[in-house]
C-alpha cells in the first residue's frame, strides 16, 4: 500500500505521509507531473526523493512511484475534513458521556465501504474515527485499512481499552494515524472504575497505552475530569508527563446529544473553565460529522437536519452550507441577545443545553453579568 499522497486542498497541492501531521506543498506544475507519472511504470522522480527525505528522513531511491504514492482528484466541493462515528456502543458506562444511550447499530461492512467512498469522492483528506468506541467495532480493522487505501489521512479518538490486544496494535502499527487520542478516566484502579461503572478498565488501559507508546504511535490524552475523579488530577497530569506524551484537559461537560440533563451533575465546578467566546467555526462548511448510519450532518452537536449520504452520495453534500446557516440563527431566548459577540457556545449546543434546562451559568454570558 501507498505510503505518501499527492492531493489538492483547496487552492494549495500537497504531498502527505501516513502517521504525520507534516505535509510538503507542491507546485501545481509538479502535482500534475507526478499525476502524468503515476499512469504508467516509472520510478520516484529525484526531486519527490529529496523533498520526501528531507521532510520526513525516509528514503525512496529507486522505488517505483506506483509502489509509494496514491494521488487523489479533488472533490467538487470545499470538504476536506470529517468526523466518523462508526458505532455508538462501548464497552465503558460514564455518567458524564454525551452520547446518552448507547446501542450497537448501524451500517453493515459493504455499507461502510459505501460511506468511505463518498467521503473519498467529497474530497475529505482528514477523517476522525471516533465513536462510541471505534476499536470495538467489529468492522474497525476493514474499515480503517480501507480509509489507508483511499488516501485518508486518520486519526483515531479511543478509551484505549483494546490498545493491548495484538490484532488492533499491529494494524495501528501497520498503518499508523496520524494521531491517537486517548481518554484518561483516572489515575488509580479504584478511581478509574468508578467513573467508567468497568472494573479492570485501568490495567487495561495502562498495558495498551505503553504498547502504543512503544510502538511509536502518535499518542494525544484527553484528560477527563469529573467529580469522582478531580482528587486524582494532579497524578493525572503527572502520569501524561511522564509517558512523555501532549494531554488536554477536558471539564466542561455537555447534555447529551437527545439534549437530556444527565451527564451534567458530573462536573467537577473547580475545573470548569470559561470558553473562548465563538467566533463561528467551519461546520457544514469544508467540515462534516456522519453518524453509525451514514447520515451526515454539520457536526456532532447539530445533528439534525442531516443528510444520507448512503442513498444520495456527493451531492447530497450540497445542502450543508444551508443548514449550517439555518443552525447558526439566534432563536427562542437567544433572538435579539446584545451579548451574542461574547457567546462561548455556538448556536446547535446553546439548543442542547436549552433542552436539557441547564443553568444559564453553564452555557450563557447573561449570568455573568
Amino acid at each position: 500500500m501507498h505510503e505518501i499522497v499527492a492531493t489538492p486542498f483547496g487552492g494549495r497541492r500537497l504531498v502527505l505521509r501516513r502517521g504525520s501531521t507534516k505535509a510538503v506543498q507542491l507546485p501545481h506544475a509538479k502535482f500534475e507531473e507526478l499525476r502524468t507519472l503515476s499512469a504508467a511504470p516509472s520510478t520516484v522522480p529525484q526531486w519527490l526523493v529529496d523533498a520526501v527525505r528531507a521532510q520526513w528522513q525516509e528514503d525512496l531511491s529507486g522505488r517505483t512511484l506506483d509502489e509509494v504514492l496514491l494521488v487523489r482528484e479533488a472533490g467538487p466541493y470545499e470538504f476536506s475534513r470529517a468526523t466518523w462515528e462508526i458505532n455508538l456502543g462501548c464497552d465503558y458506562d460514564c455518567k458524564m458521556c454525551y452520547l446518552g444511550e448507547k446501542r450497537f447499530e448501524g451500517l453493515d461492512m459493504a455499507g461502510k465501504r459505501k460511506l468511505l467512498t463518498v467521503m473519498r469522492d467529497a474530497g475529505v483528506i482528514w477523517l476522525q474515527i471516533t465513536g462510541g468506541e471505534p476499536l470495538i467495532d467489529p468492522d474497525f480493522p476493514e474499515s480503517y485499512e480501507l480509509a489507508n487505501e483511499l488516501g485518508m489521512q486518520l486519526e483515531v479518538l479511543s478509551n484505549g481499552s483494546r490498545l493491548r490486544k495484538n490484532r488492533i496494535l499491529n494494524l495501528l502499527s501497520t498503518y499508523p494515524p496520524t494521531k491517537l487520542t486517548l481518554s484518561l478516566y483516572g489515575a488509580t484502579a479504584e478511581t478509574y472504575d468508578v467513573v467508567t461503572r468497568r472494573r479492570g478498565g485501568f490495567t487495561r488501559f495502562r498495558e495498551g497505552v505503553h504498547k502504543a507508546r512503544d510502538a511509536g504511535l502518535n499518542i494525544d490524552l484527553s484528560l477527563i475530569i469529573v467529580r469522582d475523579n478531580a482528587h486524582e488530577v494532579d497524578a493525572m497530569r503527572g502520569w501524561a508527563r511522564e509517558l512523555g506524551v501532549p494531554f488536554r484537559e477536558y471539564a466542561n461537560i455537555s447534555p447529551t446529544i437527545h439534549g437530556t440533563a444527565e451527564p451534567l451533575p458530573s462536573q467537577s465546578p473547580e475545573y470548569l473553565t470559561n470558553r473562548e467566546p465563538f467566533t463561528g467555526c467551519p461546520a457544514g462548511v469544508t467540515f462534516f460529522h456522519a453518524d453509525p448510519f451514514g447520515r451526515a450532518s454539520i457536526c456532532k452537536v447539530g445533528r439534525e437536519p442531516n443528510i444520507d449520504l448512503i442513498a444520495e452520495g456527493v451531492p447530497g453534500l450540497t445542502r450543508l452550507g444551508e443548514i449550517a446557516e439555518s443552525l447558526m440563527l439566534r432563536t427562542g431566548g437567544c433572538s435579539g441577545c446584545k451579548l451574542s459577540a461574547t457567546c462561548r457556545v455556538c448556536r446547535p449546543m446553546a439548543r442542547v443545553f436549552q433542552a436539557a434546562k441547564a443553568p444559564l451559568v453553564q452555557y450563557c454570558q447573561h449570568e455573568m453579568r
